[in-house]
């Protein structure tokens, strides 16, 4: 619903030349590289009663009973413990930085309409806070609105909560981190980003910080005393 929407803000696609052909450039390259992050991530299955089941994506786990590694985030919340968000927010985090290199070397600017400047600036990971907060008190009450409302939404649900994540953890050092979870996501190998995190916070730092205390709790077998 977000891709169909981000689409057609830049008008329809079907002619020789979208309306804004340079922001519909970026963002379907923002789109597009973010997707193939998400597609070459790690996956393991194993079989359950004969059914496929997947225990890992990326750098997060379920057990074959559903139960997810890490528990959902605070409704709210600034901050992020939970995998999904953390890997959601690398994803998109390389995504933008490769739109925003493409945008500086073939000299795409940002419109002067305020609907293409936020979508810019959307695409290229540059939104300010007064773009993430402003009119947030408003109802959406047309399809541009609902799709700020949406925009905004998601920087502050999966990037600004991932962004604080990076300062947190690697204050000065948020490149290299991010650098480290990306890898560890498309090679589903926690060993690198375990050390370093480790090396910096004390041992047990990526179980400490992610692991909820029901991945590990007994199933209710429904037996009596």
């Amino acid at each position: 619903m977000q891709m169909f929407s981000v689409v057609t803000m830049h008008g329809p696609l079907e002619g020789d030349t979208p309306r804004t052909p340079g922001l519909a450039l970026l963002d379907l390259l923002r789109a597009y590289a973010h997707d193939c992050l998400h597609y070459g991530s790690r996956r393991r299955y194993i079989s359950v009663g004969g059914k496929p089941t997947r225990t890992q994506y990326g750098i997060n786990f379920r057990r074959p009973s559903g139960q997810s590694y890490s528990a959902a985030d605070p409704l709210g919340s600034p901050h992020t413990r939970n995998l999904g968000i953390v890997m959601e927010g690398a994803c998109d985090r390389e995504a933008r930085r490769i739109t925003r290199e493409t945008a500086v070397r073939f000299g795409i600017r940002e419109p002067d309409d305020p609907l293409g400047q936020i979508a810019f600036r959307d695409v290229t990971g540059t939104l300010s806070d007064e773009d993430v907060t402003a009119g947030r008190e408003e109802e959406p009450v047309d399809e541009v609105a609902g799709y700020v409302e949406r925009l905004r939404r998601y920087e502050a649900g999966v990037n600004r909560r991932y962004a604080v994540f990076l300062s947190e953890f690697a204050p000065h050092e948020e490149e290299d981190l991010h650098d480290l979870l990306l890898s560890a996501v498309i090679s589903g190998d926690t060993r690198g980003i375990t050390a370093w995190l480790d090396a910096r916070h004390g041992p047990g730092t990526f179980a400490g910080t992610f692991l909820t205390g029901a991945y590990f709790a007994p199933p209710d077998v429904g037996l009596s005393a």
